[in-house]
């Protein structure tokens, strides 16, 4: 998939949020451009629903800008019908029904389709005439997903509600969200732990990581950026003195090490003539390794004894 336009959906620019002496945002910049699935990525607690709040005008920065479609999204009423926000939490009425909430959706959201979210109902089998109160956590975790694949807005963050669905389920969504996102395209920003599971969808890749952008890359980009080497670990060492080194196991003699960079064509021949064998990283692994990476950076910064 690639982006249609290079105009910008969201944009921010030195986003920062404190809550007393916690810093939950550090200057975080960066621009989606419309016509985007964008993955965000991090740890619990690393900042990625804050970022969110915050583009979708729910929470205030403590300092920086926040924009879509170019405007300051608070209180804007040019662009908050364009934006839909569907998170893990989500809080229904507990005396309404799915088919209520939908009804509610549909006054909000201009580019709302019914007979879509009517397809979705019977594809993820969720009872729509059961009271929210009633439902499991998969079936609350469908009346999200419904909302913003229905509500076709065209800014649409999803931050991870979908946890509560099984494979199956999460399937769906995926499927669901490509073939509509080819016939209606829209700006997609994606919070999600199952990072290999989404990175086929992705186009875009951010990682926060303790309220810092540590990663911003398309994903086009990201392929091939890292490898694994494994061999008889004296000849790894040779092979990678010149790489940054992100992570090694040992098994006896033998090492996996993975590194920063790219393969070229007399690498491989390379690789052979020594013994070697590589494989490539995944998405997943690379963005671990990345945020793990900075944690041995921090602690290398800190004087002997000093407590995190």
């Amino acid at each position: 998939m690639t982006s249609t336009t290079n105009r910008h959906a969201v944009s921010a620019r030195g986003l920062t949020k404190r809550y007393g002496s916690t810093t939950a945002l550090d200057e975080v910049t960066f621009d989606l451009p419309e016509h985007t699935i964008c993955g965000l990525f991090g740890r619990n607690g690393a900042g990625k629903t804050t970022l969110m709040s915050i583009l979708t005008a729910q929470n205030f920065a403590t300092s920086g800008e926040a924009r879509v479609f170019g405007e300051d999204p608070y209180e804007n009423t040019r662009v908050l019908p364009r934006i839909c926000f569907v998170r893990e939490s989500q809080r229904y009425p507990e005396d309404s029904n799915p088919a209520q909430a939908f009804q509610m959706a549909s006054l909000f959201f201009p580019n709302w389709d019914q007979d879509f979210a009517d397809r979705l109902v019977a594809d993820f089998r969720l009872p729509d005439c059961r009271r929210i109160k009633k439902l499991s956590r998969g079936q609350l975790s469908a009346v999200g997903v419904i909302i913003g694949l229905a509500s076709r807005a065209e800014v649409t963050f999803f931050d991870e509600p979908y946890l509560g669905l099984d494979a199956v389920a999460r399937q769906i969504f995926y499927d669901r969200l490509l073939e509509d996102y080819s016939e209606h395209p829209r700006t997609v920003l994606l919070s999600s732990h199952l990072i290999d599971e989404v990175s086929n969808l992705v186009e875009q890749v951010l990682v926060v990581d303790e309220g810092r952008l540590v990663l911003d890359e398309s994903a086009d980009d990201l392929r091939g950026i890292a490898f694994t080497v494994v061999g008889a670990e004296p000849v790894v060492d040779e092979f990678i003195a010149d790489r940054e080194e992100l992570h090694r196991e040992r098994l006896g003699p033998v090492a996996s090490v993975t590194v920063m960079g790219r393969l070229e064509a007399a690498d491989y021949a390379d690789l052979s003539d020594r013994g070697l064998t590589t494989a490539p990283v995944s998405l997943q692994e690379l963005i671990v390794r990345l945020t793990t990476r900075a944690d041995r950076r921090d602690a290398s910064a800190r004087p002997m004894g000093a407590q995190r």
